[in-house]
This record gives structure tokens, sequence and C-alpha cells, in this order.
């Protein structure tokens, strides 16, 4: 009997992976899948979620299949990301913007991904579906290097995502958001782990977990300026709400990933000081546990409607 995993039960009703997936269709518009299907202990078509090669190759047949994304690839290492939990956010958000432009999502506008990564996921999952224009920062060259080649592979994404470096390690949207721009929203997956060590170790409980030794390569991969950085999401989220008071009128909503729940109440305490006007916290599935994103502005409702009726 096919069973659905939890955590796709609970995607947002216009996610496009409810279910298990359709392999056939999958390796249908995606040849290459084909050499990673094989039949699991159930006795269902699938493929080995502990090999990094199957995974990305998985990854390049939903995005070619749902996101009309003909080349996609990532240098090895680089964080592989599960898409139904990254089509999530984006949707959330969608609804999001939506309570401010008369319930309908909106389409023609500009949104920032914080760290885009070499994935460019967000933008790529988040233009296909609403058209939506992006600009995605990073920090890591490599990273903006391969994100730059999914770009210049796909001739659609050329006019609708673009790419800025940031030049310090330290600041968020410092040096990306520039003078008389304005962004409807800004979107982030932050760094979940304090320190190397930290990171380290929850590698190898996933491994654990997937019945590998430590010196498997993991299936997502991950950078460290990806997996960790110094406090860990707390520090990271609470900087970017210390930033974010800077382009206040720049922003309609900032909003980033929080996957630790007990950093909320901080992070509450850290708006209301900022002078955020309205904080929002929305629960998701995000992969294979629950998650949450924040999201603040220091906008009334009426100059958000405003600046959202385009």
């Amino acid at each position: 009997m096919k069973t659905i995993p939890a955590e796709k039960m609970l995607l947002h009703p216009r996610n496009r992976h409810h279910g298990r997936y359709d392999l056939d269709a999958l390796v249908a518009s995606h040849t290459p899948l084909a050499a990673f299907v094989a039949l699991n202990q159930w006795g269902n078509a699938s493929i080995d979620f502990s090999d990094p090669l199957a995974v990305k190759t998985l990854n390049q047949a939903l995005l070619r299949h749902f996101y009309q994304v003909e080349h996609w690839d990532i240098p090895q290492g680089f964080l592989c990301p599960p898409v139904p939990g990254r089509a999530d956010y984006i949707h959330h958000l969608a609804d999001l913007l939506a309570g401010d432009h008369q319930q309908r999502v909106p389409r023609n506008i500009n949104l920032l991904d914080i760290g885009c990564g070499a994935n460019l996921i967000y933008p790529l999952i988040g233009h296909s579906e609403y058209q939506w224009r992006f600009t995605g920062s990073e920090v890591n060259p490599q990273a903006m290097t391969a994100a730059g080649e999914i770009i210049r592979a796909n001739p659609q994404l050329s006019r609708a995502i673009r790419l800025r470096r940031q030049k310090h390690s330290q600041a968020i949207f410092n040096g990306i958001i520039h003078k008389n721009e304005l962004y409807h929203a800004t979107l982030c997956n932050p760094p979940f782990h304090a320190s190397a060590e930290a990171a380290r170790q929850g590698s190898e409980r996933k491994l654990k977990n997937l019945g590998l030794d430590k010196q498997s390569p993991l299936n997502f991969g991950g950078q460290q300026d990806e997996l960790w950085c110094e406090g860990g999401e707390l520090a990271f989220v609470s900087r970017m709400i210390d930033e974010s008071t800077r382009y206040a009128r720049q922003c309609v909503w900032f909003t980033s990933l929080v996957s630790r729940k007990e950093n909320l109440p901080h992070l509450w305490r850290a708006l209301e000081q900022a002078g955020a006007l309205v904080v929002r916290t929305i629960d998701m599935a995000q992969g294979q546990k629950q998650s949450r994103f924040i999201a603040w502005s220091f906008m009334p409702a009426a100059q958000r409607a405003k600046l959202l009726s385009v």
C-alpha cells in the first residue's frame, strides 16, 4: 500500500508536490532519472535519498517537469534543497502578499532572496509560479558563479533574476538594497547552526538516521555559510531585524524562515523594540518537520496595499 509522507499531507494547497512523486512522469521529463529509480523494501518505485547524485537528478527532474527549468546543476558539496518544502515558503509568502492585495496574489513585483545559494531555488520557483522578479544576494563567490550559470542556461530567466554579491560577510541588506529601490518582500533561509562543530554533529545525526556511516556524503550537502554562522539562526535573524530598520521604507515585508520554534519569543521582542508595525508568524511544513517563517513590516496597511497595487 502506498503511503503519503506526513509532511506532504501538510503542504500548501497550491504546492505541486502533494502525494508521492510520479516517477514515471518525472522520468519522461528528465530521462537520466531512470537510472536511479528502483523498488524499495516496500515494493514502491523510489530513489535512494542517501545518494547525492540521485537526489540532484530528482531535483533536476522536478524543476524541469513543474517549473520549466531545463538546465539546473550545482557544484559538488553545495546545498541540494528539498523542492516541496522550498515551494511551500513561496506559496505561503504569496498568501501573505495577497492579504494586502484584495486577496489576489500580486504578480508584477520585486523580491529579494537573501543568500540565494548555488541552487537559486526560491527565485526559480517564485518566477515560474507567480512571474515574480528576483534579486538574489550571495556572499560565496562559487555559489554566485553557479547561480549565474543557471540563469545563463535558461534564457527565460535573464530578465527575471539578477544577482548581487554581498561583499561584507556580516552584512545582510547593507550593500544589496540600493538607494531608491523598492522590494515588495524579502525571503531567507538563514544558517541554522551556531558553529562548525554543531553543523558537523547535525550532519552525523542525519547520516545515522539514513543508516550511513560518518564518511558518507550527505544528500543535501552544504557549505559553511549555508549551514552555520556565529550565533546560528537566532543571531542571523536578529541581525536581519536590526538592519531592516534602515530599509523600512524600501521593503513592504521582510521575512525569514525560523527553524527553531524556541527562537520566536526572542525575535518577537526584537521586532517590538525595532518598531515593527505588524508581525506575522506563518506555520508550515518545511521538509520533514514543522517549520515557519516570521514576517514583519514597518508600513501601515494602507501603504502596503498601495505599494502592492501593481
